[in-house]
């Protein structure tokens, strides 16, 4: 795969995310893993933003965050202008936050979803392009929001 992604994750993520930098290294992926490198528990917020900002400074193509659930990490991460993170516990939804959602980063559960799975979900999320169309117009329409007060 010829693409760039940020990682980071929490203590609750930390080991799938270890375990799924190895395997996206195997996979021809460059990897900016930001972090935590222990299992010590972290707050969740301090590894979402540095992933949102690759992204946002577009250092990183894609991210993806780990934590217990998932769902704290996508809130964090949504905070960021230009940020689009979906958390995702099926593959198809991956497909779905990518093509119709134009979802630039992906959370995922390191608690509540198995490791062959999260490499299902990122196989899908990773292959499937922005549909654009009707899906842009409303992107467009979300991304608006960012400039109201």
């Amino acid at each position: 795969m010829d693409i760039t992604v940020a990682i980071a994750s929490d203590h609750g993520g930390y080991e799938q995310k270890r375990q799924l930098v190895s395997w996206m290294m195997q996979c021809g992926v460059i990897i900016h893993d930001l972090g935590p490198y222990t299992s010590d528990a972290v707050d969740y917020p301090d590894f979402a933003a540095p992933v949102a900002k690759e992204i946002n400074r577009s250092i990183a193509d894609l991210g993806v965050l780990v934590c217990g659930t998932g769902i704290g990490m996508a809130i964090a991460a949504n905070k960021f202008a230009g940020i689009r993170a979906a958390n995702v516990t099926d593959p198809e939804f991956a497909a779905l936050a990518r093509e119709h959602n134009d979802a630039n980063i992906i959370t995922l559960s390191g608690r509540f979803v198995d490791l062959e799975t999260n490499k299902k979900i990122l196989r899908k999320f990773f292959s499937t392009k922005f549909g654009e169309g009707r899906h842009k117009t409303r992107v467009d329409k979300i991304m608006s929001f960012e400039q109201v007060l």
